[in-house]
């Protein structure tokens, strides 16, 4: 995907050359004054508006793969690039991420009540959901935080600072660590349910997955080298193998050379941003560059929308695990199937303050993680059992 640091009217001009448009049908599309356009042709060096860089950057996204090839070459060939110059720097090189880790579990109410009262009030995030924050007391993490939702679930998050030399690299560190996250993660809420409920089981304590967000910060990449990177960001297990979980090693020399020099990218990802921000979305995990921080989305607003989204995974994987086990699904007041439709309606619903790369980043997260498929499924089993 082609992306636009800064937009100038010569560069919307060259993107409405490619969609061979009128200046009347041109602005009808992106939804702004005929007199915009011809501004733009009066005055190609202008700058233009942040709210019609997003407009632009939608519009760029929104056009067909041929279209956005064709404005790559013309808009490479416009500031003096060549089109090749961008695939041949496109190779692995160091970089410096922040690693967000989620490991969500489910309590139940009765587990998660005495945790709930000794937190911290926490705001509502995306979703609605009311939740408290105790400390993760982790050794070596940068931060570490135990999300305690009143829901009965529970979300412990943590966010690591790693500098690597290649994305291999992380991604092994990626995969060998989730085994000691998972147990540590486990022994930690085995503590805090002793310390504030007395003794307790460590059955059923340890998550069962863990979801990665990276943002990428410190790089050298441009143009395909960084879509390629973001790519292998969200989806690392090309780059590794998997077949013994507790030895995770590096699938050979030359395969992420291969994944730069190809442009690879996953049929399944979903990309959001636009030219202040990049960011791609999978099934495993999210990854995020901002260009300029003063207009990009912050990374804290994707990890508020994760830690939702993983908590209400959490909650309707336990409601259809009660199906599967042959049990009617029950669950206490107010966390019944009303519940569920109003997190849905908050999380799928735009919001009018909402910013179009906000509403982008939202609907990518939330499609790849097939979350509001779960949250019907357990809504309507509900409502089922307890009309």
């Amino acid at each position: 995907m082609i992306t636009v640091s800064e937009w100038t009217g010569e560069d919307a001009l060259l993107l409405r050359s490619v969609k061979r448009e009128s200046v009347r049908e041109f602005a009808q599309r992106l939804g702004i004054d005929p007199r915009t356009v011809t501004y733009w042709k009066n005055n190609p060096s202008s700058v233009c508006r942040p709210g019609t860089q997003q407009i632009l950057d939608m519009a760029l996204t929104q056009c067909t793969a041929e279209e956005q090839e064709a404005f790559r070459v013309r808009l490479a060939a416009l500031h003096g690039e060549t089109a090749l110059g961008e695939a041949v720097a496109a190779r692995p090189a160091p970089c410096m991420v922040v690693s967000h880790k989620f490991l969500p579990v489910y309590l139940g109410g009765t587990r998660t009540a005495p945790l709930y009262a000794a937190g911290t009030l926490r705001p509502s995030g995306p979703g609605g959901l009311e939740q408290r924050l105790l400390p993760g007391r982790h050794r070596s993490a940068h931060s570490s935080t135990v999300h305690v939702y009143a829901c009965g679930v529970v979300v412990v998050h943590l966010e690591e600072h790693r500098r690597v030399e290649s994305l291999t690299e992380l991604a092994v560190w990626r995969y060998q660590s989730y085994l000691k996250d998972r147990v540590w993660a486990g022994q930690l809420l085995h503590e805090l349910l002793e310390e504030h409920v007395g003794s307790e089981s460590s059955a059923g304590l340890a998550p069962e997955y863990v979801l990665s967000a990276y943002e990428l910060r410190e790089h050298s990449w441009q143009g395909p080298g960084l879509e390629t990177a973001l790519q292998l960001l969200t989806t690392p297990s090309v780059l590794v193998n998997r077949q013994a979980p507790e030895n995770v090693k590096p699938l050979g020399p030359g395969v992420e050379d291969a994944k730069f020099a190809n442009g690879w990218t996953q049929p399944e990802a979903v990309v959001f941003g636009g030219g202040v921000s990049r960011g791609v979305a999978g099934w495993s995990g999210v990854a995020y560059h901002p260009q300029r921080d003063e207009r990009a989305l912050t990374m804290s607003e994707i990890v508020a929308l994760e830690l939702d989204t993983q908590a209400l995974w959490a909650l309707s994987s336990h409601i259809l695990h009660m199906i599967e086990d042959g049990k009617d699904p029950v669950m206490p007041e107010p966390y019944g199937w009303r519940y569920l439709r109003g997190a849905y309606s908050r999380l799928t619903a735009a919001r009018p303050t909402e910013t179009a790369q906000h509403r982008v980043m939202r609907e990518a997260i939330l499609a790849t993680s097939e979350l509001p498929d779960r949250l019907r499924a357990a809504q309507d089993a509900l409502r089922d059992g307890n009309p």
